[in-house]
């Protein structure tokens, strides 16, 4: 659908109408100076990719056409088994839209494209899926093929010539297909079936978009510069909370609505000024609604309760009206505005020549920015099992950073977008994981206040509802796990240690050497780790390759830390396990999300007891102090660090089953952190249980 492209500078004569549901706030034309920002905003914005060189895009002009010519002559077959008259089959047509970032005109380099099959009447859905599926599979240039007719919105996945695909399928009450055909058009939508209406809401909402911005150049620009921001900054993500594509695309094109004659470098800036300061929960709308009596359901919290409770509302333009941010939380509301503020004094900077462009891409260190973190690890025996237990695991982490941010003890939780490898369970056993990692901020506390903070039940029922929708969808195989564990920051770089920067500590450094990729250990700080597996078999746990791990009692013994746990039982909870050097089974749970497994055998403390030896032997004084602190951490008792807070768990053994995820790790000299055991730690009864002091 053809656009008119016009230059950056437009006159108010140009711009006759105003777009949206109010008058624009300034018509101002640029000045000299904003032409010259807005092209060092475009150099800023090269090497992140934002820009897909010509040859490239001319090879995707070149497979949607191969992709488009297939649909006709399916279409064409299709037709003919049918019996449809000759007449009528030499112009029934068909065709591929695109929408999405690929429509918008702000793809980057490798990025997959969104598209839309539409057909005649005469074609079914099941045609789609087996004809033309069957059609792509005789294609060489088609690989990596596989249906999903059962998702909510049903797609054919591949990859033509090397370049990403999602099609959709929808079903038109058309004899044939007109190559002018308008999507935007409302009648387009009677009497067909919930499943086409919503595939053909994505090309909907593009094509509006589109329709309702004033410089579509001007607009993309911006828009490619507010997409590289929003991932940078870790707020890109639609279904873990935070917004996606076509929400970012949304505010883009309303700022740009508001400034009709701005260009990119200015749209920026009015992006921030205008979003650090809407009055969240009033909607973002691009058009006022329009009903068209198709009794679908629309976005109106004055007929529908749910939406009155949406955090952050931005409505998508096109008929039937969706709120595209539902998932939004609290946390993750109050993290956006945060960002849009910051991002605000940035522009403030840049505008006023005090800051390059660059300045506002710069990606902060989420792992430096809290003081706890929960760790989130999904993992499978294959790789089939693992990318569907990825996907369902990650579409509920929303739930669980819901059930967080209403503990009343927790100010926010921050997931990450970002998923990263999760480590193995043993060397010998192939096994998948993905982790995430999400920060929280507790409730700061008056000087004498001590909190006890548990995390079971916010937990609990985020893997109940995973294990239930997995066991429900029949995709439950037994030894896909959750395991949640609280890491303190300190201890993020033995998890990931290519993307934390460890801050130097007062101590001595000088002994740490580097740890390779897969050289960590999910057993650490797990005194407030969770393991929450579905029924698994036992394995042998991997050896920690440390210089100062030793030898461990005992078949399937789990070593715990060292001197403390027969000396320390802190008031208000249980007696640590191996307290006594021996185990009572009778506290052992299993797991409420799976079948019961057996119990582990008692277990030892020698080993530990000999790897401390010989820290205190290497440490400096002040390191030992900091080295028998954290050492403590398995235990119930209180970890004191200057300035942080203070934890207090309770400890219950699982059975041998169900042992947390463990790995090697290259020999290191860890002053910073504990030393790991050599066989994983015991983690707790489904729960996470902290106690919070000054």
């Amino acid at each position: 659908m053809p656009f008119p492209i016009t230059n950056p500078v437009q006159t108010a004569q140009q711009t006759p109408k105003h777009y949206g549901i109010t008058s624009p706030i300034s018509l101002v034309l640029p000045k000299e100076l904003d032409l010259v920002l807005t092209q060092k905003l475009t150099e800023a914005l090269k090497p992140f990719g934002v820009f897909e060189e010509e040859l490239e895009l001319q090879r995707r002009i070149l497979v949607l056409g191969k992709l488009n010519t297939l649909v006709k002559e399916w279409i064409h077959e299709i037709s003919e088994s049918k019996n449809i008259p000759a007449s009528l089959i030499e112009n029934v047509g068909g065709k591929i839209f695109t929408f999405g970032s690929y429509r918008l005109g702000v793809h980057t380099k490798g990025a997959d494209i969104d598209a839309l099959c539409v057909a005649p009447r005469h074609v079914e859905r099941s045609d789609f899926f087996t004809s033309f599926y069957d059609k792509l599979k005789e294609q060489e240039e088609v690989k990596d093929l596989r249906a999903v007719e059962e998702a909510f919105v049903p797609v054919i996945k591949l990859s033509f010539d090397g370049i990403e695909i999602d099609i959709l399928f929808a079903r038109l009450a058309l004899q044939t297909i007109p190559e002018n055909l308008d999507l935007r058009d409302d009648g387009l939508l009677k009497n067909l079936d919930i499943r086409c209406i919503r595939s053909l809401n994505g090309c909907r909402v593009t094509d509006e978009i589109l329709h309702l911005v004033p410089n579509i150049e001007n607009f993309r620009l911006t828009l490619r510069a507010i997409k590289l921001w929003a991932k940078r900054h870790n707020i890109y993500s639609n279904i873990l909370g935070f917004l996606g594509g076509v929400s970012w695309a949304m505010l883009v094109a309303r700022t740009c609505q508001l400034y009709p004659n701005a260009v990119a470098s200015t749209l920026v800036h009015k992006f921030f000024l205008v979003f650090s300061k809407w009055e969240w929960p009033n909607p973002v709308l691009l058009k006022q609604p329009e009903d068209c009596n198709l009794n679908l359901p629309v976005w109106d919290p004055r007929v529908t309760p749910s939406d009155r409770y949406h955090l952050m509302p931005i409505i998508t333009p096109a008929y039937p009206q969706q709120n595209s941010t539902y998932n939004v939380s609290v946390s993750t509301r109050n993290i956006m505005v945060e960002e849009f503020k910051q991002g605000l004094a940035i522009t403030d900077e840049i505008l006023q020549n005090k800051a390059d462009w660059s300045k506002l891409f710069e990606a902060p260190n989420f792992f430096q920015k809290y003081k706890h973190y929960i760790v989130l690890l999904a993992s499978a025996p294959t790789e089939k099992q693992h990318l569907e237990w990825v996907g369902l695991v990650e579409s509920k982490i929303r739930i669980l950073v819901g059930n967080l941010e209403k503990n009343e003890f927790i100010t926010l939780a921050h997931v990450n977008p970002q998923s990263f490898p999760g480590p193995k369970e043993g060397i010998d056993k192939e096994e998948f994981s993905t982790m995430w990692v999400i920060g929280i901020d507790f409730k700061k506390m008056e000087a004498s206040e001590h909190l006890n903070v548990d995390l079971t039940f916010d937990i609990q029922s985020f893997t109940d509802t995973v294990y239930r929708q997995a066991i429900t969808s029949k995709m439950f195989e037994p030894d896909m796990k959750i395991t949640v564990m609280h890491v303190k920051r300190k201890q993020l770089h033995q998890l990931l240690p290519d993307l934390v920067i460890v801050k130097r500590r007062k101590h001595s450094t000088e002994g740490l050497r580097g740890m390779n990729d897969s050289s960590v250990d999910l057993s650490l700080d797990s005194d407030n780790s969770m393991s929450m597996p579905s029924p698994t078999s036992t394995s042998s746990s991997a050896a920690v390759k440390s210089a100062h791990s030793a030898s461990t009692h005992g078949s399937a013994g789990t070593t715990v830390s060292s001197d403390s746990q027969s000396k320390t039982e802190p008031s208000g909870g249980t007696a640590p396990v191996g307290a006594q050097g021996t185990t009572d089974n009778s506290a052992s749970t299993p797991s409420s999300l799976g079948p019961p497994a057996g119990k582990r055998p008692g277990s030892t403390l020698q080993s530990e007891k000999e790897k401390k030896l010989k820290v205190e032997e290497e440490s400096t004084s002040e390191e030992k102090a900091t080295v028998q602190k954290e050492e403590q951490a398995p235990v119930e008792t209180e970890a004191a660090v200057e300035g942080e807070l203070k934890m207090e768990t309770e400890m219950t053994e699982l059975g041998a089953d169900e042992k947390p995820p463990a790995q090697k790790m290259a020999s290191a000299d860890l002053s910073d952190v504990p030393l790991l055991p050599a066989n994983p730690i015991p983690v707790l009864k489904n729960s996470i249980k902290l106690r919070l002091s000054r």
